[in-house]
């Protein structure tokens, strides 16, 4: 798949008769047009759970300007259905400067400000995002894709490695409130 293509995945919704009605998401480029703000809010209502269970992601309270920032860093994809903006994640290439270092490997890109909203989790549209990362990584040069999350949500830890991620480190960034598990899957097969 080439970059800026769309994939289609199936997913469910209720009309309004209550029948499950199959649509189509589709994973593409951000585009300049894409709300900003309904971004924004995606990311808050994705990590408001973390936050409630006191793990303060930078996702869970940043303002417009932080979300242009982070999805500048890298190569944005949103996840859409019917047109409406249901999921975000960005792809990074390695940080020369970053505090953590396994992210200053040449060969290690990484993903970031990855959200599904609550109303269409579990429905495989985390994982198919995580694989078109996982593609557009291989395409760019690199060997792993890594990520990072607080070492407290085990039960993030446990999708990632059931996805093949695995451990690598601990890192503590200044603008969370907890220390952070690296975790890094393979790309060479």
């Amino acid at each position: 798949m080439a970059s800026g293509e769309s994939c289609a995945h199936p997913c469910h919704r209720l009309d309004v008769n209550h029948t499950i009605v199959s649509e189509e998401v589709q994973i593409r480029a951000l585009r300049e047009e894409d709300d900003l703000s309904a971004i924004t809010a995606l990311l808050h209502a994705a990590y408001a759970p973390l936050a409630e269970r006191g793990f303060r992601y930078l996702a869970s309270h940043q303002d417009d300007s932080i979300t242009l920032q982070r999805l500048k860093a890298g190569w944005a994809y949103v996840g859409t259905l019917s047109g409406q903006i249901v999921a975000t994640i960005t792809l990074r290439a390695s940080e020369a400067n970053s505090p953590c270092e396994w992210y200053r490997e040449p060969s290690v890109f990484i993903f970031g400000q990855f959200a599904v909203h609550p109303a269409f989790q579990r429905r495989g549209i985390g994982e198919r995002l995580i694989q078109r990362m996982e593609h557009e990584a291989v395409v760019r040069g690199a060997t792993e894709l890594a990520l990072d999350t607080s070492e407290g949500a085990t039960h993030l830890w446990n999708w990632y490695s059931r996805l093949g991620y695995r451990f690598i480190q601990h890192v503590s960034w200044r603008d969370t409130n907890y220390r952070s598990v690296v975790l890094s899957k393979s790309l060479t097969r």
